[in-house]
């Protein structure tokens, strides 16, 4: 191998279209995992796009994760994919360590990326904090994973958030690097983000500065995705807010925080702009707006919340869906990384 990274180049990767996406197994998904992730999975599906969707539990265990939990957490998230609308039929949805190809994978793309290049990865030094030598080297290859993941089903495109864009890079690089080193131009692809238009960033029901999350200790910070229409109704009408009624303009939203969150929510929930929700509620009090919200995030949440409940209750049903999307899975990532293994050299009998 070389350790000069290769500008992408020509002849490009001729396969199929494929998207690609995970979320963690680490449980209490709510309504920003919701409208950031799993309706816009839903569209994509819709509009027919081949989807790959799993479930993290290899990304989940780079730090501490009680056993006894990670069985139903992957459960959890599983349940949350079929309740949002995606249809096994049409997506593939799996666990990520029932495809055994994803860790050989990353084992040769391990060899395959410099050290500087994880060196510089953000999000390791923001999770790791001032104490990194405590944390788990899973943690800290992590995007190496992150790229196995994606180019083992050789993913054109990848649903991608801000704090996402620098491993999309990392895995271009990785890509790059081994078609170059070995000699095999366009074998992997060089996957694009896939922008979907800006998403929603729902902040806490609690501190309009503070990112809506399953971590806050107060729950009333967010909206579950298990909530029931009385907790979302609840939630909504204890949400923090100011004595202003709402502004014509956004601009009359910018330096109020939890204004502009159940603003952003309300037009995420509907599928509008967020001037075209001031443009209806200008003028008008909280005590006005947070009914309206409450009785339209119960529209959209209450089915989604129902059905994940009901799933949840039924486990086989689920293990059904993870069992065959894992060997479908399977099915096309075995002969991907058994190439990769013939093209590295590996002893084949």
């Amino acid at each position: 191998m070389t350790d000069q990274t290769p500008a992408p180049s020509v002849p490009a990767y001729g396969g199929p279209r494929r998207i690609l996406s995970g979320i963690q197994a680490s449980g209490a998904l709510h309504l920003g995992n919701y409208l950031g992730a799993l309706k816009r999975f839903t569209q994509l599906q819709d509009q027919g796009a081949p989807c790959f969707l799993f479930v993290a539990d290899l990304h989940a265990i780079t730090v501490w994760q009680d056993p006894a939990l990670l069985t139903a957490q992957t459960r959890e998230i599983a349940a949350a994919y079929l309740a949002s609308g995606l249809d096994p039929a049409k997506s593939v949805i799996f666990p990520q360590s029932a495809v055994r190809a994803h860790s050989e994978l990353a084992w040769i793309f391990n060899c395959v990326a410099r050290l500087g290049w994880l060196d510089r990865m953000t999000q390791f030094k923001e999770k790791s904090g001032k104490h990194k030598e405590r944390s788990s080297v899973g943690l800290y290859t992590y995007p190496v994973l992150q790229a196995a993941d994606i180019l083992l089903y050789k993913a054109t495109e990848v649903p991608t958030g801000e704090d996402q864009k620098q491993h999309l890079e990392l895995t271009r690089d990785i890509a790059a690097k081994f078609n170059n080193d070995f000699g095999v131009p366009g074998f992997f692809p060089l996957p694009e983000p896939l922008t979907q238009g800006p998403a929603p960033r729902v902040m806490s029901l609690r501190d309009g500065a503070a990112k809506m999350s399953k971590s806050d200790p107060s729950d009333q910070s967010r909206i579950n995705l298990t909530d029931d229409a009385d907790a979302i109704v609840a939630k909504i009408r204890k949400a923090r807010t100011d004595p202003e009624v709402l502004p014509e303009t956004l601009e009359g939203l910018e330096t109020r925080a939890e204004a502009k969150n159940l603003v952003t929510i309300y037009a995420a929930l509907a599928d509008i702009s967020r001037e075209q929700v001031l443009a209806q509620f200008a003028g008008q009090g909280f005590g006005q707006f947070k009914p309206a919200l409450a009785e339209l995030a119960v529209s959209a949440l209450a089915p989604v919340s129902a059905e994940m409940r009901r799933l949840m209750a039924e486990p086989a049903e689920v293990d059904r869906v993870l069992k065959d999307g894992a060997e479908r899975a399977a099915a096309i990532a075995d002969p991907v990384v058994d190439e990769v293994k013939k093209i590295v050299g590996f002893w084949r009998a």
